[in-house]
């Protein structure tokens, strides 16, 4: 990187020696004109760069040239050197992702229900306590959840943050189930060391904004899950595919997944680790020591809700700007939902794929993501992705009893209680886009 910076720098030193060597020369003759006027005793500037007429000179115009020309050298190594490292070209930046397996759990486990992101109201956390019961497991509230900050966060940052390092040091909890997304994790990147994580493997659960944390422990060398939250737990009381599926993997029940054919994937065999998430959520963390994205040899996976086709395009082109789609092996799509189409495409799906690399196969319609099916999937783990034209087959490489799961027939439970939460795009967008200005590497120095 340093040769390359030197290399682009080098014509513009060139022309400051060129520069120099005239200046001197003209300020040489005018201590020349000076002298023979008389207007000057002392002369205490360089002399001419050639002999005429004078007896005596300080240095020859090439010596001249040649302090101008180190000088400069000597500037261009030092900001070479000084480049702050978010400069270096992610294309180039690449890191081995080797995550660990949390251990399963066992009927009494304590899990540990949080909310790292927007506040959930206590009534929605009580009754996916009582869904975690019904499972056998102990659920243990954190001490942040209840508090309320500006009118939407569960506490301020650090409040979520000091939840989140209690849960991860507790020899006794053995998993995080996360409340609810919305908006908020981006915060903590900076607060959550990396050894942290690294230094007590445990599954965290979550999807949408908790998007930042799956990653943040996948770069920390541990897997995590995609899935389901407390919110649905308490709207479905725990009886729906998405819910029982993550109950079976938390005790030990990897699904295989058989995927029915969609009319935009493409045809092909991969393996890699598993990475990804909600796409308004990973993408401003590239480049940051949470990206996993930087990983060789991934397998993406990319979800959406409420953003116009023409957004979506803006990250997919930020990505492929970054590099991912170059350390790509294959790509899962999950659900849109409420994605409006408003731009001269049939739907999203195909958007995304004309941006793909011939080779690289991708699976389309994964049932993932903010609809009421949301099958969960193992972040960090590596996985065999199979995509012919009768359909697809997503498995994951780890310990565990592997159970077949036919996607097309998990079907959504109706709505049982709690209170139903939405969101509001525009104040999403707004805030997401202050805190990736205000968090992002360069613009902070």
């Amino acid at each position: 990187m340093i040769m390359k910076k030197f290399l682009s720098l080098l014509p513009v030193c060139l022309l400051l020696v060129a520069c120099s060597g005239a200046q001197t020369r003209r300020q040489a003759d005018k201590a020349v004109r000076a002298r023979k006027r008389k207007r000057v005793k002392n002369l205490r500037m360089p002399l001419p760069l050639h002999n005429i007429g004078q007896k005596r000179y300080l240095c020859s115009k090439s010596q001249m040239m040649a302090k101008t020309f180190f000088r400069c050298l000597a500037v261009l190594l030092l900001t070479a050197a000084c480049s702050p490292r978010h400069t270096q070209d992610l294309r180039e930046r690449t890191v081995t992702l080797s995550c660990v397996q949390p251990a399963f759990l066992r009927p009494g486990d304590k899990i540990a229900l949080l909310s790292p992101s927007y506040h959930t109201p206590m009534e929605n956390v009580e009754a996916a306590a009582a869904v975690l019961r019904d499972w056998g497991f102990e659920p243990v509230i954190g001490a942040h959840v209840g508090e309320v900050y500006r009118g939407k966060y569960a506490g301020k940052p650090k409040a979520r943050v000091s939840d989140l390092e209690w849960a991860l040091k507790d020899p006794s909890i053995k998993a995080i189930l996360c409340n609810r997304g919305g908006y908020g994790t981006i915060r903590l990147v900076d607060l959550l060391p990396e050894e942290e994580l690294a230094a007590h493997p445990k599954w965290l659960v979550g999807y949408s904004d908790i998007t930042t944390l799956l990653e943040m422990e996948n770069r920390a060398g541990v897997m995590s899950i995609h899935g389901t939250m407390g919110t649905h737990l308490a709207q479905t009381r725990g009886n729906d595919p998405s819910s029982t599926l993550l109950r079976d993997l938390l005790l030990g029940q990897v699904p295989a997944y058989r995927v029915p054919a969609h009319p935009e994937n493409r045809p092909g065999h991969a393996t890699g680790i598993l990475v990804g998430g909600n796409l308004c959520t990973f993408t401003p963390i590239l480049g940051t020591w949470a990206d996993a994205t930087l990983g060789r040899d991934i397998i993406l996976f990319i979800e959406e809700v409420e953003e116009d086709m023409s957004h979506i395009d803006r990250l997919i082109n930020t990505l492929i700007l970054n590099g991912v789609f170059e350390r790509c092996k294959g790509i899962v799509l999950g659900e849109f939902t409420g994605c409006k189409a408003n731009l001269d495409f049939d739907s999203v799906e195909e958007m995304i794929c004309s941006y793909v690399p011939e080779g690289i196969p991708v699976l389309c319609g994964f049932p993932t993501g903010h609809d009421d099916v949301n099958l969960p999937l193992v972040m960090g783990a590596p996985v065999t992705l199979d995509v012919t034209a009768s359909g697809a087959s997503l498995s994951f490489g780890m310990e565990g009893r592997q159970v077949t799961v036919r996607t097309e027939e998990t079907v959504a439970t109706p709505y049982q209680g709690g209170q139903k939460i939405t969101e509001s795009k525009k104040q999403r967008r707004l805030v997401r886009m202050f805190d990736f200005l205000k968090h992002f590497e360069g613009l902070r120095r």
